[in-house]
């Protein structure tokens, strides 16, 4: 794959650490229903290949869930995994706020405020998976290893 800096921090961060990944513009309007398989479409990628990075409020505190954007986030599973007892989907505010990224383009990396990760397991049947770049109409394309050595995530059945 090759390295392409599209001057988000998601980009800079995997140019920075040398690790191969590809990006991928596409042109979805964002009000579309089912709004990421449509991005699957555009790209013409299997949808269980592309992830959604969604931001939830865990016993207080931010955290992260990145499931395919096909499924839901299991709200219970988040929060388990983390070592807390509840979840619950963060304020978009909340969410852009810690990340420095606008709802809908947020991408597990580069983001402002290190919050944990955890990835659904489901990634790892693939060899490179789809995930945000940090921009509506930019993905990225990586390998989930990467993703989780470079987001410190755990990974675990999350998606529903």
């Amino acid at each position: 794959m090759a390295k392409r800096a599209q001057g988000t921090p998601a980009t800079v961060v995997l140019t920075r650490e040398k690790v191969p990944f590809t990006t991928h513009p596409y042109d979805v309007d964002p009000k579309t229903p089912a709004y990421g398989e449509a991005v699957a479409a555009a790209l013409g990628i299997d949808p269980p290949r592309v992830f959604k990075t969604l931001v939830a409020t865990v016993d207080g505190q931010l955290g992260v869930g990145i499931v395919p954007v096909a499924r839901s986030l299991d709200l219970k599973a988040l929060a388990a995994t983390l070592g807390a007892k509840r979840a619950a989907m963060a304020e978009p505010t909340a969410a852009e706020r810690a990340t420095g990224y606008v709802t809908g383009g947020i991408s597990p990396l580069g983001q402002r405020t290190r919050l944990p990760v955890v990835l659904d397991d489901s990634a790892l049947g693939f060899e490179t998976i789809f995930v945000s770049a940090g921009k509506r109409g930019l993905q990225l394309e990586l390998s989930p290893a990467d993703l989780v050595h470079l987001t410190d995530a755990a990974v675990a059945r999350i998606a529903t």
